[in-house]
């Protein structure tokens, strides 16, 4: 096994051009578990450490650039009101240290159902900037995946940054493990209001080959809140839209049973995480307009 160790972002992009089977490493925390249990022998690994600006994130207007290598500890400190679906995703990632020195960028570059941040990101909705020397183009993040630990990327490609929209709306995130810390989610479900346009978006992760969104059950729910104005009105989501909404989202699931839990139990948890954090998210936003509503008139 070759280690390449560029200095540079052009060094790095030279390097997969002519390696296009280099395995990119930053954190090393989803490729380092492969190696050495000998899942995985790449031919060349591409050290990015090196690589300075993938660990730094800017804003610009109501986006977010968030560097591939930015940790998840970062995240949590710096970036909890603009992106509090993935901060709250980022909290979940296995211990301290782990998330010391893991990235979003890994989990897209690994593409496992199972990534913590892959429910957050579909939820918040955004783009992946994969880069080679042939130039960059911008991915969607619902067309990122595209089966089990397979993603867009083209061969000579690396991920630079992740470009999500800053929240509009409250957003949370939701994962059942066999432990409370340092687990492989069994399901995890994010969910972000986007009161903006009067969407709402979901994700979930480690119930199907891909991270996928439920659609059906965001289009119905979406329809319920603009049909009874509650968007408006602030009124409470009604019991049985919150009951349909779940089934809708635990219908969208393809799980199998393996060692982290069965199919029926994934489908049942979640369920209930999405008829929880449905309602947490949507008490903030009522509280949050109900503030507006009392602030006196200027």
């Amino acid at each position: 096994m070759d280690f390449l160790r560029p200095a540079s972002w052009q060094e790095a992009l030279a390097a997969k051009a002519e390696h296009p089977s280099a395995v990119p490493i930053a954190g090393g925390t989803d490729v380092m578990v492969e190696i050495n249990f000998d899942h995985r022998r790449p031919a060349y690994l591409l050290d990015l450490n090196r690589v300075g600006e993938l660990a730094e994130w800017e804003t610009a207007g109501d986006i977010v650039r968030l560097g591939a290598s930015v940790p998840y500890t970062r995240i949590m400190e710096h970036l909890r009101r603009e992106l509090p679906g993935l901060a709250l995703a980022a909290h979940t990632v296995a211990s301290p240290q782990i998330r010391n020195r893991g990235g979003v960028g890994g989990n897209l570059g690994t593409a496992s159902p199972a990534g913590d941040a892959h429910p957050a990101l579909l939820a918040g909705g955004g783009e992946v900037e994969a880069v080679s020397v042939r130039g960059t183009r911008m991915i969607p993040i619902d067309d990122f995946y595209l089966g089990v630990k397979r993603n867009a990327l083209a061969p000579d490609e690396l991920i630079r940054a992740v470009h999500l929209r800053k929240a509009t709306g409250p957003q949370q995130f939701s994962k059942v493990g066999t432990r409370n810390a340092m687990v492989i989610a069994v399901c995890a479900f994010g969910i972000a209001l986007h009161p903006d346009r009067r969407t709402v978006r979901t994700g979930i992760g480690s119930a199907a080959p891909t991270p996928i969104r439920a659609t059906a059950a965001e289009e119905f729910l979406t329809a319920a809140l603009d049909e009874g104005g509650l968007w408006d009105n602030g009124k409470p989501v009604p019991p049985a839209v919150a009951r349909q909404f779940a089934d809708l989202v635990a219908a969208a699931a393809n799980p199998i049973d393996d060692v982290r839990g069965t199919a029926s139990y994934r489908r049942h948890a979640l369920a209930v995480m999405a008829r929880r954090t449905l309602g947490w998210t949507w008490e903030q936003y009522r509280g949050e307009q109900q503030e507006e509503r009392n602030q006196p008139c200027a």
